[in-house]
């Protein structure tokens, strides 16, 4: 029995051996490398073969040692795999080729790494690592590839790399690193590639670097490097790429270069030098490409592309070049294929030896003083693929010989001084396909050759006058129309004509450019609909301002979902704007202004939440302003001026938080100014101009902190203005508060408002003295403060405004109105003469009742006189007495005999009739004889 239970113990044993050699221990490699998956993520399955029951030799990626024991090698370039990299790496200690470029690690890179003292190959480059270089990888030293670069490494680079002298490869471009390149580099004597570029390396390029005797390609554009380039790198004899590119290098190129016999790829552009360029260069014989553009470099031009036999391109825009290309430059059978001369100060004709490179695919002689026709023998240039020609001082016709260069596909000629038609031969250019001849003084008809150039993209002609049915104007003077055959271009993406005179309505058969995607015809005379541009769906892009488009918007430019930007301003277009341009989510720009659309705001725009200016101004819209363009969390500009809108300004308009620009002037909004306009901490310009707004402006204006421009006025705005105004420091163009109802005094914190050039408070009820702190504002050149109730002196640096800026006030003085001592005295002399007026009118009024009173009297006496008989009751003839009734008092009877004695002013009875008691007549008067009677 005891037997038994030992054979099943050594069996038992012999099994577990086998199955730990298998799975591996804690000291086996393939333990270590199923550790390493389990920390990963591998979404790709590259690690899927990885398992305890196969032989760790056979995992992917895995190389083993001769014996099969030892993994020396590790691949999983470009699996997929992501997470951080395990510390457990460092446990594979015979690893001599580690590769985990290319994939999605993040995290650091890990100091354990440099434990692996065999390591000969580490390549992390393409992950998202992060951190520093560990200063342990310069334990590694039998290193001789190390490829970190293409991730987000900041800090400087550790020194003790400097120290891995069997180095051949470093690659630490495309990272974050900064600080200078240190000096220590001169030791790497093994190193063949160096690449630093794309970095924030700063200083001066080391003259040590001249130690790295073995280089080939030295990489370091895109930094902050400066200084000179050390005339040492002139050493480097085995260098055949050198690229500084896009630096901060000054001082002259040197022509210790001129000894890089290697040198094929020379790039210097986007930096500060200065000088000539060396003619010595023409030493470098096996140059293919040489880059010097966009430098201070002057003098001519001395390189010759009979002794650089090998160029390819050559790149000099962009510096201060001046004269002729030489005469000498090309060879017949030159490889030259790039020449960029753009943007410099050549000069001369057409140089006729550039005929002689006829591989030349690119050319570009634009922004420079070349004056002339262009030759006939164009078309020797057979390779010719881009010929960039523009703004220059070319004259005369377009050579019909350009029709034979077959290959043609760019064309720019703008911004010359050509004439004469458009050469029918251009329709021969089946490749073409982009032409811009804007900015010339062409004339004749727009050929229809030219749409037989089946593979155009881009027509660009703005800038002319096309004439024709189109009247004639300035610059360019093509003639006709749109030709119909425009629509064989069924390749076209871009055509843009504006700035010219086209007339007349739009070829329906523009309706088969199905894949236009931009179209500018603004600034022309076209007229009718403009449905022929709506039919492609790939439209991103339609200008048709400033035409005399007719009719409603046609709702089928809806269908265009990629479109950004429509602009339809200063046409005639009629109706509502169409509800489906709520499809258009893609809009970032909406220009409807100056038609004469009526209707409201479709809320279907809502959907557009990537619009940032709103342009309706200027026409019929009516209803009230949505509440949900508070919702356009990207809106920049609202501007619904000059329409008939009405009701309230909506209070969601402040969830616009990005809102520059707001005008709402000239409409008939009413209510308050809501309290949320506060939340536009962004905005610059704030316009509510003549409408029917009331109530206070809101104290939460003073977080409106950008605002440069705030226009209020002609509104029923009251209280008083708020002091809160004063913290608006940026107010600069206007602050406009007239034509409202505001009291009280100008609060004398508007004097903060120290960059502020208009100020108007007119016609309004304000009181008081004008704050002395105005005096500060010094940029303010216009001010009015007519027609409120100011009283008190102007401030003096206000006396050389105008006399209106101030007038119709109670009691201002000081220049420019009269000097405050004459106002005073002016005062008194009014006060002395409303006294002489009072004098004036009691007289007036005393003279009137004196006068009454004399004329009673005189009326009195009058009635008397006609009343008394001319003769006594004897001698009365029948006439006297009938004349006598006449003047008798209505209640009195005819006294004979009796009369009246006139004394002064009183009347006394006559000593015949003392005791008679007959009531006085005024009128009862007896006249004892006419003759005689003496008044």
């Amino acid at each position: 029995m005891g037997s038994i239970w030992m054979c099943l113990f050594l069996l038992l044993a012999i099994l577990d051996t086998s199955f730990v050699a298998t799975l591996g221990n804690d000291e086996t490699d393939s333990y270590w490398l199923l550790r390493i998956k389990s920390e990963l993520v591998d979404p790709l399955g590259a690690m899927s073969n990885w398992s305890p029951t196969t032989h760790v030799c056979s995992w992917n990626g895995i190389t083993c040692a001769i014996d099969q024991k030892h993994v020396v090698g590790l691949n999983l370039s470009g699996s997929g795999i992501s997470g951080s990299i395990p510390v457990e790496f460092s446990q594979l200690t015979s690893l001599q080729t580690l590769d985990l470029s290319s994939n999605s690690l993040t995290g650091s890179i890990p100091s354990e790494l440099g434990k692996l003292q065999n390591l000969r190959i580490l390549q992390l480059y393409s992950n998202y690592l992060s951190g520093n270089i560990p200063s342990e990888i310069g334990n590694l030293k039998k290193l001789q590839v190390l490829r970190i670069g293409d991730n987000m490494l900041t800090g400087e680079i550790t020194p003790r790399i400097f120290n891995l002298s069997e180095l051949t490869v470093l690659g630490l471009g495309y990272c974050n690193l900064n600080g200078s390149i240190p000096v220590g580099v001169g030791k790497l004597k093994n190193l063949i590639s160096l690449d630093l570029q794309m970095n924030s390396l700063s200083g001066p390029i080391p003259e040590e670097i001249q130690g790295c005797e073995e280089l080939q390609n030295f990489a370091a554009s895109n930094n902050m490097l400066e200084g000179d380039i050390p005339s040492s790198m002139g050493s480097l004899t085995s260098l055949n790429i050198l690229n500084l590119a896009n630096n901060s290098l000054s001082g002259s190129i040197p022509t210790s270069l001129s000894h890089l016999s290697n040198l094929t790829y020379l790039n210097l552009l986007g930096n500060k030098l200065n000088g000539e360029i060396p003619s010595q260069l023409n030493s470098l014989t096996q140059l293919q490409k040489l880059d010097l553009s966009r430098n201070n470099l002057s003098g001519s031009i001395p390189l010759l592309n009979i002794k650089l036999q090998s160029l390819e391109t050559l790149v000099l825009s962009d510096n201060a070049l001046t004269g002729r290309i030489p005469s000498n430059f090309c060879l017949r059978d030159s490889k030259l294929q790039q020449l960029f001369l753009a943007r410099n100060m050549l000069s001369g004709k057409f140089p006729l030896v550039l005929l002689n490179c006829s591989s030349i695919q690119q050319l570009d002689l634009s922004d420079n003083s070349f004056e002339g026709e262009l030759p006939s023998s164009l078309d020797k240039l057979q390779n010719l693929r881009d010929l960039v020609l523009n703004n220059n001082s070319f004259v005369g016709s377009l050579p019909p010989e350009i029709g034979n260069i077959s290959g043609l596909e760019s064309l720019f000629l703008f911004g010359n001084f050509f004439t004469g038609k458009i050469p029918v031969e251009i329709g021969k250019l089946q490749r073409l396909s982009t032409i811009y001849l804007y900015d010339n003084q062409m004339s004749g008809l727009i050929p229809r050759e030219l749409t037989n150039c089946t593979s155009l993209r881009e027509v660009d002609f703005f800038g002319n006058h096309f004439t024709g049915p189109i009247p004639e104007t300035i610059d360019n003077r093509l003639s006709g129309s749109i030709p119909p055959t425009f629509s064989y271009l069924s390749e076209l993406i871009k055509i843009t004509l504006y700035n010219n005179s086209f007339e007349g309505p739009l070829p329906q058969s523009l309706s088969s450019l199905k894949n236009i995607k931009i179209i500018d015809f603004s600034h022309n005379k076209f007229s009718g609909s403009f449905s022929p541009l709506t039919a492609s769906n790939s439209l991103t892009f339609l200008d048709l301002t400033n035409n005399s488009f007719s009719g409603p918007i046609p709702s089928t430019l809806a269908n265009s979902r990629n479109l950004h930007r429509l602009r339809l301003a200063y046409n005639n277009l009629t109706g509502s704007i169409p509800s489906e341009f709520g499809q258009l989510t893609e809009l970032n720009f909406l220009d409807l202004s100056f038609n004469n659309l009526t209707g409201d705001v479709p809320h279907q725009l809502s959907n557009s939440q990537k619009i940032e200016q709103i342009l309706l101004s200027n026409n019929k819209l009516t209803g009230k302003i949505p509440q949900w363009l508070g919702s356009l969390q990207e809106l920049g500009e609202l501007d619904l001026s000059y329409n008939n809108f009405s009701g309230k300004v909506p209070a969601e308009l402040g969830n616009c938080s990005k809102l520059l620009k707001l005008s709402l002037h000239h409409n008939n909004l009413s209510g308050e100014i809501p309290q949320e306009i506060g939340n536009l901490t962004s905005l610059n310009v704030l316009n509510l101009k003549r409408n029917s707004l009331s109530g206070l402006i809101p104290s939460t204006i003073q977080h409106c902190t950008k605002l440069y421009e705030l226009r209020l006025s002609e509104n029923f705005l009251s209280g008083t203005i708020p002091f809160e105004l004063g913290g608006l420091a940026e107010l600069q163009v206007i602050l406009d508060l007239s034509k409202n109802h505001f009291s009280g005094e100008i609060p004398p914190s508007l004097g903060n408002l120290m960059k502020l050039e208009r100020l108007n408070l007119s016609f309004n009820q304000l009181e008081g003295k004008v704050p002395p702190s105005l005096g500060k504002l010094t940029s303010l050149h216009v001010l009015n403060l007519s027609n409120n109730h100011l009283e008190g002196q102007i401030p003096s640096i206000f006396s050389g405004f105008p006399q209106s800026s101030f007038l119709n006030n109670d009691h201002l003085c000081g220049p420019p109105l009269v000097l405050c001592s004459e106002s005073t005295t002016q005062g008194k002399m009014q006060l002395s003469n409303r006294q002489v007026a009072a004098i004036i009118v009691a007289i007036v009024f005393t003279s009137t009742v004196i006068c009454l009173v004399m004329l009673y009297i005189m009326l009195r006496i009058w009635c008397n006189w006609r009343k008394v008989a001319i003769s006594s009751a004897e001698g009365g003839t029948v006439a006297q007495k009938k004349e006598e009734g006449r003047w008798v008092c209505a209640d009195q009877k005819t006294r004979n005999g009796e009369y009246w004695n006139m004394n002064s002013f009183g009347f006394i009875p006559s000593p015949d009739k003392q005791n008679s008691a007959t009531p006085t007549c005024f009128f009862n008067l007896k006249i004892e004889d006419m003759e005689n009677t003496n008044i």
